[in-house]
């Protein structure tokens, strides 16, 4: 019976016609992910990203950069070492508290996180999956652990970090130091991640290396429930910009046994997902806790003098922490459709699949094809792409019937075509088919590039 509800979450399809399984297979067919390291037999909760999935998540990386540093004056950017100091995460309290409860079955093998497991199974400890006995409860602590230099002795053991967030705690006193920012100001950093997970399931949604989108706000204590409320709306709103659909998001306050040991307050924006609803991002107040405990660890003051009444304190600090890769993945399975467009001239049912990214996401923003590769047209389109190349990000495609290759446009989400034929040769002008609604108008090829700018600024998602 468990195998079998594991199925029926890989399968389960929404609204749209999205189920994990379709997503999957199109990504890999289409060159959005592929299961790293493929030609080993592929490594568990790994992935690659291909061509379309590089473009896809750069883009939606440059839009969370562009919304919380250049929109905010008070809003600064870093890059910190993925290896720190070990004793970065003794201050942090990683060494201590980050760790799952696991449980093995002792007959099939199959560990389980005891905290994800229903109470009828931890009170019979037997296996969901073949019906064996359970193991007690072991923590298990998810870093990742290295050694510096070529000889591993005492002593030389670090970790690759779980989260970004630290080397922004430790790097505060340096940005004020050298950045002439006050309070309240922010701190924001994208990069990976690693995290040992034994429960990786669902795609690119758990997995043991991944990207995150984190903000730390710093604030006066006092001002703190005020900025969270302030940010945990922004960062709700900020998932238009994507095109996500607002009736599929929520927040989910964490309760006393969800909140962290060092959180006042702490919210998740979550996204409903083919298998139910789940994080996308959080938002939280931690407090002075991050700062405080690095500046016990390395003896040093880590705080901060305001200016305007000379008063020295440790600051609170607003977490906004998305994940780059989740938001991949909601951006493709907020984006897939399958639309029935009736029969055939065969009498065959005709279903169109379609990612309806909003066109600063989409992978590919302009497909020109040639409506032959003879005559000159080849060239002529060429020679368009060229143009457009310069604001755009373009994809020449001359081969098989041009109704094929709109559908092929279709699939990976490319919003605009334009389609060269003989009258473009005579006319100077062009087709632009719209991915949406699948109309086709001519635009002139001077005004090409204008009309693309103006319809992405206007861009509204069909209902």
């Amino acid at each position: 019976m468990a195998k079998n509800k594991k199925e029926n979450a890989s399968t389960k399809v929404n609204e749209s016609g999205a189920s994990m399984e379709k997503i999957v297979s199109l990504c890999k067919r289409r060159g959005f992910v592929y299961p790293s390291s493929e030609i080993y037999g592929g490594l568990s909760a790994t992935w690659d990203y291909g061509p379309l999935g590089t473009e896809l998540k750069n883009n939606i990386q440059d839009i969370w950069w562009k919304e919380m540093t250049r929109k905010h004056d008070n809003i600064v950017g870093l890059d910190a070492a993925i290896m720190m100091h070990p004793k970065t995460w003794e201050a942090s309290g990683h060494v201590d508290n980050f760790s799952d409860p696991l449980v093995d079955c002792k007959k099939c093998k199959t560990r389980f996180r005891e905290d994800k497991l229903s109470e009828e199974v931890i009170s019979s400890r037997i296996c969901p999956e073949c019906g064996g006995e359970l193991t007690e409860a072991r923590q298990f602590n998810m870093m990742f652990s290295t050694q510096m230099g070529p000889v591993a002795e005492s002593g030389s053991t670090i970790y690759l970090r779980p989260e970004t967030a630290q080397g922004i705690f430790v790097n505060f006193k340096n940005v004020v130091d050298t950045s002439r920012v006050s309070i309240p100001f922010g701190i924001a950093q994208v990069g990976k991640a690693f995290r040992n997970e034994i429960t990786t399931k669902n795609f690119i949604f758990r997995t043991c290396e991944f990207e995150q989108m984190e903000m730390q706000f710093f604030v006066k204590p006092g001002d703190e429930d005020e900025w969270f409320e302030y940010w945990k709306k922004t960062r709700k709103d900020y998932y238009d910009k994507l095109g996500i659909q607002q009736d599929k998001l929520r927040y989910h306050q964490h309760g006393p046994d969800e909140l962290a040991f060092y959180a006042k307050d702490a919210y998740d924006i979550e996204y409903l997902y083919p298998f139910g609803w789940e994080e996308l991002e959080g938002i939280h107040s931690r407090t002075d806790y991050d700062l405080g405990k690095h500046s016990e660890f390395c003896g040093k003051e880590i705080n901060y003098l305001d200016p305007q009444t000379n008063e020295r304190y440790i600051p609170y600090v607003i977490e906004t922490s998305a994940g780059l890769t989740r938001s991949v993945l909601i951006a493709l399975m907020d984006a897939y459709h399958e639309e029935d467009l009736g029969t055939d001239s065969k009498g065959k049912q005709d279903i169109r699949t379609v990612l309806h990214f909003h066109p600063n996401v989409a992978p590919v923003t302009v497909a020109v094809l040639p409506l032959v590769k003879k005559d000159g047209l080849a060239e002529l389109a060429k020679d368009i792409q060229d143009e457009l190349r310069e604001d755009f990000k373009t994809f020449y495609d001359k081969t098989g019937a041009i109704g094929r290759r709109y559908r092929r446009m279709d699939e990976i989400g490319t919003p605009f075509c334009v389609t060269v034929d003989y009258d473009s040769k005579d006319n100077n002008d062009v087709t632009i088919r719209f991915r949406d609604s699948m109309e086709q108008i001519r635009v002139p090829r001077s005004e090409l590039a204008e009309r693309v700018r103006k319809e992405i600024k206007n861009y509204r998602r069909p209902v």
